[in-house]
């Protein structure tokens, strides 16, 4: 660790020690000797432990590499990636030592890039990846049921219930919440953004909603110079 005027992470019981961070390259945290914030002998933190990284649209994030041991954002143990503010200390397991974040000064802060670049050259930051926009051929939206085994479940549980109640009234009540409970799950549908290269590598990412799913499209669109239409 060594002292940076920018964002930075420093050990809460030492804060001698920080660590730079750069929006250029993701803070690999870790045991292993391949981790650019190494942590050979500390207890409670696994080889490949966790990662802060710059974002473009969410900022500065921490991120759990899946470890047994767990990462704890603020007391609260995290699931994949979570944005992290100035001060919010960050614990390698439930007994590994406590990093705090620092941001930078808001004269130095880094300035955020926008989603899409228009310039050919540029580079689209899409599902973690950073892509290059002269080399996206297309981008579509694919739109499909959340719960597409809803049907079978409400046909099954149907001919469950002739079996089981005999009786009319019975039947037809629990009939029309099932029914009911179908239209609900049926209804609802997940909007799969899929940007795909000239190589024919292929990423995509889900939408719960369909408006900002097209945004997100047209914009790729108009930034690589196709109708958003199209």
């Amino acid at each position: 660790m060594k002292h940076s005027n920018g964002a930075q992470l420093f050990l809460r019981n030492d804060p001698a020690k920080t660590a730079p961070l750069s929006t250029k390259k993701p803070l690999t945290i870790g045991k292993a000797s391949t981790n650019l914030l190494c942590m050979p002998q500390t207890d409670g933190v696994a080889d490949h432990h966790a990662v802060v990284r710059w974002s473009v649209g969410h900022g500065w994030l921490i991120c759990d590499w899946g470890s047994q041991e767990g990462t704890f954002l603020e007391g609260q143990r995290i699931r994949n990636c979570r944005p992290i503010s100035d001060g919010d200390e960050i614990q390698l397991g439930k007994v590994g030592p406590v990093l705090v974040f620092r941001l930078a000064p808001a004269s130095s802060q880094p300035t955020p890039e926008p989603a899409v670049k228009s310039s050919a050259g540029g580079n689209l930051e899409f599902a973690g990846q950073l892509i290059p926009m002269n080399q996206i051929k297309f981008v579509q939206l694919l739109s499909r049921p959340r719960y597409p085994a809803s049907f079978s479940w409400w046909a099954l549980l149907s001919l469950g219930a002739l079996v089981v109640l005999p009786w009319p009234p019975a039947f037809w009540t629990l009939e029309l919440v099932v029914l009911a409970g179908w239209i609900v799950l049926g209804s609802r549908k997940e909007h799969v953004l899929l940007v795909t290269l000239l190589d024919g590598m292929a990423y995509r990412h889900s939408f719960a909603n369909k408006v900002t799913a097209l945004g997100h499209r047209n914009g790729i669109r108009k930034a690589i110079g196709q109708p958003s239409s199209a």
